[in-house]
């Protein structure tokens, strides 16, 4: 009780909740453009934070992860590109339901999920930052390992018609993940002498490539407006009966949300793959996901809003950053002579109640802030297609020089729209593909740390509890998954019913 009233203190600060304001609007608009992910536009105004107070600043700070996170939702549902990592589990219902002249709707959804996975984030912060950070420094090398593999289990689920398609559009993501530095020898793989690819290629530019220029090269193939349903310039919320079917995947989104933030380099994406696998598994609607589940844009959503708070607690208690945000935040701490860790609580105890209500105002104001920018954003989707195709292409690449200022990082958008191009003419599915390159760096650097540790004894994943736990489930996971496989392929008709039901 005594931490609320604080809190309650704290909220009527005006220069604290113009900070969180003014953070959520940047957040939001930095999440909204491709390549400018929630670090980089926490990033851009570090330097801002010099002249002002330390709560305001971390309030600053943080409340643009809240805003970005969000924000990665928009460019994903109204013109597949995952504005974050995150966001780009979003992409397979939310776009279909643009698609169908639901944009507003599936904004809607993403708003109101977003919201939920914040409030309830911040409460996990609030009670239960200790015994979770705990749980954070229990992972090892082994146990993360067996996080990646279970992150990679749900390709299986992600395969379409084909598994077979599916691991391999999931191995060309794990080779695409090997280029560069050596992450235990510190050698150059792959990278063809081009000094580009020696930091290995960012996940935000395959993503990017693989969604927004394959759709743009598909288009370009459809005459006119092909059969584009135009989106009412209005955001929906979700009413009281959608609300509430929403409501399993929305605590599937929290809980699997709270373990990934709080596990240092788990991260909003692989919560939110994660999340969407699992909503659909325990889903009454299964047939609806990848055709416009209102579902598969709560549960990721939900997800990687719960990851934005909940990164804070390794940070907070033990003064170890969880993600490249949460590294940003810590330097905005450090600017102003704060150190975080089990003695911040002490000694700074109201820049932490500041922080709390800061996160609180961001999680609400997020409403206020769509409300003013998505209409916006709507009406600009439903311009007639060769305006909008080329503000989309002037709008991925831009955002994508942006990132490292590379014409090089073009070259691979390019390159991976077309590989993505040809995925989809040959019907391969494009997911598993992301997620090897997202996986790929953390499955193999944490296997081969892991050997180092054991002397080349592969008993360490057997022997570590957490690991073996994580391999088990994950075992559980992809046996279900092909289970479903063959019940769903003997169940279809075959002859000429089956011919007529697939044209």
């Amino acid at each position: 009780m005594e931490t609320l009233a604080e809190v309650g203190a704290q909220l009527l600060s005006w220069q604290l909740l113009l900070a969180a304001f003014i953070g959520v609007a940047w957040g939001v608009v930095g999440g909204a453009l491709p390549g400018i992910s929630p670090s980089i536009s926490m990033a851009l105004l570090l330097p801002f934070t010099y002249a002002l107070e330390p709560t305001p600043a971390i309030v600053l700070l943080a409340a643009v992860y809240v805003g970005a996170e969000y924000g990665g939702s928009i460019p994903a549902i109204l013109i597949r590109t995952p504005g974050t990592n995150a966001a780009a589990a979003t992409v397979i219902d939310g776009y279909e339901m643009n698609l169908q002249g639901k944009a507003g709707l599936a904004l809607g959804i993403s708003l109101y999920s977003g919201v939920i996975g914040s409030l309830f984030g911040l409460l996990v912060l609030m009670l239960l930052s200790e015994p979770l950070a705990k749980v954070a420094l229990a992972f090892t090398p082994p146990a993360y390992f067996g996080l990646g593999v279970l992150g990679l289990s749900i390709v299986a689920s992600l395969s379409g018609e084909s598994l077979l398609k599916g691991f391999m559009a999931c191995l060309l993501g794990l080779m695409v993940a090997t280029i560069g530095t050596d992450p235990v020898t510190g050698g150059n793989r792959f990278t063809f002498g081009y000094p580009d690819l020696l930091g290995g290629v960012a996940p935000i530019l395959i993503m990017v490539g693989l969604f927004a220029l394959t759709e743009l090269f598909a288009q370009a193939a459809i005459p006119g407006e092909g059969n584009r349903v135009r989106s009412s310039p209005r955001i929906r919320l979700p009413d009281w009966p959608l609300a509430r079917r929403l409501i399993p995947s929305q605590l599937i989104g929290c809980v699997l949300g709270s373990f990934e933030g709080v596990t240092p380099g788990g991260g909003g994406t692989v919560a939110a793959f994660i999340s969407y696998n699992e909503a659909r598994r325990w889903s009454r609607h299964k047939e609806e996901f990848g055709k416009g589940s209102p579902e598969g844009v709560a549960a990721p959503e939900t997800a990687n809003n719960v990851v934005a708070e909940t990164a804070l607690v390794p940070l907070l208690s033990f003064g170890v950053p969880g993600s490249n945000s949460a590294a940003v935040l810590m330097g905005g701490f450090l600017i102003h002579g704060l150190l975080p860790g089990p003695m911040l609580f002490q000694r700074s105890a109201d820049v932490v109640y500041g922080l709390y209500a800061g996160l609180f105002a961001a999680s609400l104001f997020q409403l206020a802030v769509a409300f003013v920018i998505l209409p916006t954003c709507i009406w600009l989707v439903n311009r007639p297609k060769p305006y909008l195709t080329a503000f989309i292409y002037a709008l991925v690449f831009s955002g994508v020089y942006s990132i490292n200022h590379s014409l090089f990082d073009l070259g691979v958008v390019l390159i991976a729209g077309v590989v993505g191009l040809f995925m989809r003419l040959l019907r391969f599915p494009i997911l598993p593909t992301v997620l090897g390159v997202v996986l790929g760096f953390m499955i193999e650097s944490n296997y081969r740390r892991s050997l180092v540790l054991s002397g080349d004894s592969h008993m360490i994943f057997l022997t570590d509890p957490i690991a073996l736990g994580l391999l088990i489930f994950s075992a559980i996971v992809v046996l279900g998954s092909l289970a479903r496989h063959v019940y769903d392929r003997n169940r279809k008709p075959a002859g000429p019913a089956a011919a007529v039901k697939e044209g």
